[in-house]
């Protein structure tokens, strides 16, 4: 029974609701391939980022505060909600505002920042990423091991370190890649709960729509 108990209190820190707002360790920021998100959640192309010629590639997920293990999520705050006009204004990097809207809902409220320099921030770090080109040049569906993308990422950012990025799939398909920040922007190794490659050798991966 008792490690029953230790087993379910570990389990509880990795996702958390209503913790004080500020109060982390790290950013995750991650990235998603706009094309698996549309076959997932959007397979009649009726939103704007998914509509033909939308051109959208990886596009900021979000940033998300993070603990050395768990993350908050849903933390009180005392800064004001955003404007429409500010979650509009991330939708070029985004693909939506109600993205934006929910990014901000969910983990932006626990860096403690207020609405617009959560985004900036966010931009900044999307922006400090380079994004390998070769992916946006598909002109048809691969199937690849998803340590390629990895390995993409790695030589178009050759501070980085295996560790401090992860590659996400989902229903087969090349998800996210999420990379560790420190508060500063700056990257750094991954917690081990973040640290959780795809293993697939047969990921798909869509071009652009």
């Amino acid at each position: 029974m008792r490690w029953l108990a230790i087993l379910i209190l570990s389990t509880g820190l990795a996702h958390a609701e209503g913790e004080p707002a500020g109060a982390f360790d790290y950013y995750v920021l991650s990235l998603s391939w706009s094309p698996t998100w549309c076959a997932l959640n959007d397979p009649g192309n009726q939103t704007a980022q998914c509509a033909e010629n939308a051109g959208y590639g990886w596009i900021l997920h979000g940033l998300w505060p993070q603990y050395e293990q768990g993350w908050p999520s849903y933390c009180p705050s005392v800064e004001q909600n955003p404007l429409p006009s500010q979650t509009k204004g991330m939708a070029d990097i985004m693909g939506s505002a109600g993205l934006a809207w929910h990014q901000w809902k969910k983990h932006g409220k626990c860096t403690g920042l207020s609405a617009s320099d959560y985004y900036a921030l966010a931009r900044r770090a999307y922006e400090s990423v380079n994004r390998p080109e070769i992916f946006r040049k598909l002109t048809d569906p691969v199937k690849l091991p998803a340590a390629v993308v990895e390995e993409a990422f790695l030589q178009a950012n050759p501070d980085w370190r295996p560790d401090m990025l992860t590659i996400t799939c989902k229903s087969g398909r090349i998800q996210e890649a999420r990379l560790c920040l420190t508060r500063e922007l700056e990257p750094r190794l991954c917690g081990e709960d973040v640290v959780r490659d795809c293993q697939r050798r047969d990921a798909l991966m869509a071009p652009l729509n």
